[in-house]
């Protein structure tokens, strides 16, 4: 039952792995979190300091611009972050903008990486009298 629970939540944990897995990706969330925590100075703000609704993400056009993509690249690759949970949307009349929202998915990887050390507490010491391997 343990190595079955252990397989569920490493599957669970697939589609975020996979969307981290690649560096363009990674380039869209750095993107994303530099918009969300700095201002057009490079002074660190949050969202606490005045930053309304309104000005919290970016659309596909400012995320293109970043990251010398093409539009169609940008949206294939904000599907799979959001798909992982890694960003959500939010509409303002016909536009589109697109934030982090890792606050689920690191409570998962969390939560996976527990179990592993879980299991891997269950597992007799590989070492000698020395303390080596």
């Amino acid at each position: 039952m343990e190595g079955q629970n252990f397989h569920l939540l490493f599957k669970d944990c697939m589609p975020i792995f996979i969307a981290l897995g690649d560096e363009v990706r990674l380039t869209i969330i750095e993107a994303l979190a530099r918009n969300g925590l700095y201002d057009s100075m490079g002074n660190d703000v949050s969202v606490t300091n005045g930053s309304t609704a309104s000005n919290i993400g970016m659309n596909v056009k400012d995320i293109t611009e970043r990251t010398n993509l093409s539009r169609p690249a940008v949206s294939h690759h904000l599907k799979i972050l959001k798909e992982a949970g890694l960003i959500d949307v939010r509409q303002e009349g016909t536009a589109n903008f697109y934030y982090l929202t890792i606050g689920d998915t690191t409570k998962k990887l969390c939560f996976l990486g527990q179990h592993m050390q879980m299991l891997l507490d269950r597992v007799p010491q590989l070492t000698d009298n020395s303390g080596k391997i």
